[in-house]
């Protein structure tokens, strides 16, 4: 297959996405796991391998990747067009096509052939699940995520330039957001401005927005409410979204309106000095668990590690939470190309709750963030 061009997203062109090099990675992998084929639908899985975007459907679309032999993308018909178009035309993957009449799980068994086992993607679903087993009776399914996400874990220059790129996106809405922080509006009214801003900064998509002020700060996941935003307030203001590069952002920050109390501004401290102890501790070599160790240890100086109730971050890259996790019980060694959050926090039940978050990358030389906008709780009002 020819080498893929440099892709275009949205007028803003990366270095292009060795797809071709994807595949064969994936393929080896497959094999040395004891895979015979890797089955891929729509979904973030196929966006790393071929670059092809496509809709989920009721409809099969499945990319059939032998641990030996040639890659095979299974398509309905009126999708062959859209197919073509995207990346994985570009790099020249065959492209079967089934008509409306025809069973396309009869088709992508045909394909994989006399076969012992299978790979599907992890978040295949489970309708294109049963049906493939019901057409390949007696070959054994595994998750594929065991290989493939082992190397979406590893970010090339590619894609860490585009995440630098959503890091600075994201940052850009921070620096905006205390301007729509008051007294009296609603929590519901902020996000939607936030939302529009996310937009407005070069995202694609508005992933998620919390906007968590005073005791609703101590749920982590808080969604958007009537409440309304008060003096002496906490607010915690946690974003993301999707660029067009397909890479994701995803930052929080601490605002207050008027003077936070004094319990909170020494709890909120301690915070800053962990999450950066974390940052620092960042490097190849450590695991994901003594990394999120650091953290909670900087917490015990202020007596509230047992308020951090989640762990210390999540991989981002496609999906906002992939591989690896920074938690407890997590032996993984972080390498150089690893994206994740560092992300600790306190949560006060019924008083308040405060986390702050960065995209980091491991390097050789330990941590580049990819947010840059202040950590400090910024005071508006």
């Amino acid at each position: 297959m020819p080498e893929p061009p440099a892709v275009s997203y949205g007028g803003t062109v990366h270095p292009h996405h060795d797809f071709t090099g994807r595949m064969v990675r994936v393929a080896a992998a497959a094999g040395e796991h004891g895979i015979d084929a890797i089955l891929v639908t729509p979904g973030p899985d196929l966006r790393y391998l071929i670059g092809y975007d496509a809709v989920p459907l009721e409809r099969l679309t499945c990319l059939v990747l032998p641990a030996t032999g040639e890659p095979v993308l299974v398509v309905p018909g009126l999708e062959e067009l859209a197919a073509l178009a995207s990346p994985a035309g570009a790099v020249g993957i065959e492209i079967a096509t089934w008509s409306e009449t025809q069973d396309p799980f009869a088709l992508v068994a045909d394909l994989v052939g006399h076969l012992s086992c299978v790979g599907l993607n992890d978040h295949m679903w489970a309708e294109k699940v049963l049906r493939l087993r019901a057409a390949m009776p007696g070959v054994e399914q595994r998750l594929a995520g065991t290989v493939i996400s082992a190397l979406r874990s590893r970010k090339d220059a590619g894609e860490v330039a585009a995440l630098r790129e959503a890091g600075s996106a994201i940052d850009r809405v921070h620096a905006q957001v205390p301007g729509l922080l008051r007294a009296g509006r609603s929590e519901r009214e902020v996000g939607r401005e936030i939302a529009e801003l996310i937009l407005a900064e070069g995202h694609q998509r508005v992933d998620f927005v919390i906007v968590a002020s005073g005791p609703n700060g101590a749920s982590p996941h808080h969604e958007l409410s009537d409440r309304q935003l008060a003096t002496g307030d906490a607010i915690v203001v946690d974003i993301g979204g999707t660029m067009p590069s397909g890479y994701c952002s995803d930052s929080t920050r601490m605002y207050a309106i008027g003077q936070a109390s004094d319990d909170y501004l020494r709890w909120y401290g301690c915070l800053q000095d962990a999450q950066q102890a974390a940052v620092r501790a960042v490097r190849p070599g450590v695991t994901c668990e003594q990394l999120d160790a650091v953290a909670r240890k900087g917490l015990d100086r202020a007596g509230i590690s047992e308020l951090f109730i989640h762990r210390t971050g999540h991989g981002i890259g496609l999906e906002t939470h992939e591989q690896p996790y920074i938690v407890s019980g997590n032996p993984e060694v972080l390498e150089p190309g690893m994206a994740f959050s560092i992300e600790p926090g306190f949560y006060a039940r019924g008083q308040f709750g405060a986390r702050i978050e960065d995209i980091v990358v491991c390097t050789d030389a330990g941590a580049e963030s990819m947010n840059h906008s202040t950590r400090d709780l910024v005071i508006v009002g």
